[in-house]
C-alpha cells in the first residue's frame, strides 16, 4: 500500500526550473514563427515565468541564458525576480553562436578563441556572483565533422583545462553542470558525446562538478533510465534538461513524446532519492508552433504526473517480485503505478497548495495572454538569435 499522504508531501516540495529562453521566440533552423505578446527583455520573461509558478506553485526559478539574456546589472535582475514571486536559477552559458567558435570554443585549435570561451564562462560565474545563482550549466557544440580534421584527444586536453579553470573560479556553494550530446551539430566527432565522456571529466574536477541529463540528447534506443540510475549510484547526477524528441534534439514538450520514457526516468530519481535531493529539475525547450506559456505549464504538469505515478509504485511488491525472479509480476507493478490516473491526486495537491485544480484553465480565464499581447507591442522579440 502507498502512503497517499506522502506522496502528497512529495508533491507539494517538487520544484520544476523554467527556461528563460522558452518564453521567447524558438524553434528550428528553418524557421521561427512569432507570436503576439512574446517577451522584449529579461524582465518581462521573468514575468511570464512568475504566472507559470503562480498557477503551478511548482516553478519557482528561472534558468538564464547569457547572452541571450544579458543585462547591465544583474543584482538589479535577481530583485525583480524575487518581487514578482520566481528566483533566478541556473546561469547557462553560449559558445555556440560567434563567427570565431565555427571549429569549437574552449576545444577551438586556436588558443585564442579558448580564451574566448573560457573568458565567458567565467564572465558567467560573475553573473552567479551577483545573482545568487547555485549553478553553472555548460553545453559545448564543439566537435569536428571529418576525419583528420583535428586531434581527437588534443580537443578533450583543452576541454580539460579550460574546465578547470572555471572549475577553479567556483565558489564553495556554486556548481558546474557539464551537459553532452551525441551528435550535433559535429557530425564526425564531439567532444562531450555522452554520459561517460561527463562523468570522466567531472569525476577528474571535484564534487561541484555534476553531469547534466537532457532528455533529448540521446541516440535512438537509448535507456535514459539507467544513466540516470548510474549517476545517482556515483552521486554525480547534478540536473536534468527535460523535454521530448522523435528523431533528433527535438526540444518539444516533456512527457509528449514517450510519456512512459519519463515515468520510468521519475521512477529511479525516486528509487536513487534524487528527489528531495540537489538534482535540479529543468525545462529545456522550444515553442515554435504551440502558444508558448500554455505549453511550459503543460510541461510542468507532465513532469508532475510522471513523478505522481513514480511515487505510486508500490516498492515492497516490487522488491518482492525481483527477489523471487517474477518477471511478470515485477513489471506489473510498474504498470499499474503508470497505468494510475494522477491528474485528480494532483488536483487535490494543488488546491491544498491553494491554486486551482486545472492550471491550463486557470491561466486561460487569467486574461494574461491578451494583457501581454496588448502590451508588448513594439521593441525587438526575444529569441534565441538563430
Amino acid at each position: 500500500m502507498t502512503d497517499l499522504a506522502a506522496v502528497k508531501t512529495a508533491l507539494k516540495s517538487q520544484a520544476v526550473e523554467t527556461p528563460s529562453w522558452a518564453y521567447g521566440n524558438s524553434g528550428t533552423r528553418f524557421k521561427v514563427f512569432a507570436q503576439a505578446g512574446v517577451p522584449r527583455t529579461p524582465q518581462e520573461k521573468l514575468a511570464d515565468a512568475a504566472k507559470v509558478h503562480e498557477l503551478t506553485g511548482v516553478a519557482p526559478t528561472v534558468s538564464l541564458h547569457i547572452p541571450w539574456d544579458k543585462v547591465d546589472d544583474y543584482a538589479a535582475l535577481a530583485k525583480y525576480a524575487v518581487e514578482h514571486g520566481v528566483k533566478l536559477g541556473a546561469i547557462n552559458s553560449n559558445t555556440f553562436q560567434d563567427d570565431d567558435y565555427k571549429l569549437g570554443s574552449i576545444c577551438h585549435p586556436d588558443a585564442a578563441v579558448r580564451r574566448k570561451a573560457v573568458d565567458h564562462l567565467l564572465e558567467c560565474v560573475d553573473i552567479l556572483d551577483a545573482t545568487g545563482s547555485r549553478d553553472l550549466k555548460l553545453w559545448f557544440a564543439d566537435g569536428t565533422n571529418y576525419p583528420g580534421q583535428d586531434d581527437i584527444r588534443e580537443r578533450q586536453d583543452r576541454l580539460a583545462e579550460g574546465l578547470a579553470e572555471v572549475y577553479g573560479r567556483l565558489g564553495d556553494d556554486q556548481r558546474m553542470l557539464l551537459e553532452y550530446k551525441f551528435f550535433e551539430p559535429a557530425f564526425y566527432t564531439t567532444d562531450v558525446p555522452d554520459w561517460g565522456t561527463a562523468y570522466a571529466h567531472c569525476l577528474k574536477l571535484g564534487h561541484q562538478a555534476q553531469v547534466v541529463v537532457d532528455t533529448g540528447h540521446h541516440a535512438p534506443g537509448t535507456n535514459i533510465e539507467f544513466i540516470v540510475a548510474t549517476l545517482l549510484r556515483e552521486n554525480k547526477l547534478g540536473a536534468f534538461d527535460f523535454n521530448s524528441r522523435f528523431y533528433a534534439d527535438d526540444d518539444l514538450m516533456v512527457g509528449s513524446a514517450d510519456p512512459f520514457q519519463l515515468f520510468r526516468i521519475m521512477h529511479e530519481v525516486i528509487r536513487g532519492g534524487g528527489l528531495g535531493s540537489d538534482v535540479a529539475f529543468m525545462l529545456d525547450q522550444c515553442h515554435n508552433i504551440e502558444a508558448k506559456i500554455p505549453a511550459i505549464i503543460r510541461s510542468v504538469m507532465n513532469v508532475q504526473e510522471a513523478t505522481a505515478k513514480a511515487l505510486l509504485v508500490d516498492r515492497s511488491a516490487l522488491a518482492a517480485a525481483q527477489r523471487e525472479g517474477d518477471v511478470l509480476a515485477a513489471n506489473a507493478v510498474l504498470m499499474d503505478a503508470y497505468n494510475t490516473d494522477v491528474r485528480p491526486l494532483l488536483a487535490e495537491v494543488r488546491e491544498e497548495k491553494g491554486i486551482d485544480a486545472d492550471p491550463i484553465a486557470a491561466y486561460r480565464r487569467s486574461g494574461w495572454q491578451e494583457r501581454i499581447a496588448a502590451e508588448r507591442v513594439g521593441g525587438a522579440q526575444a529569441g534565441w538569435g538563430a
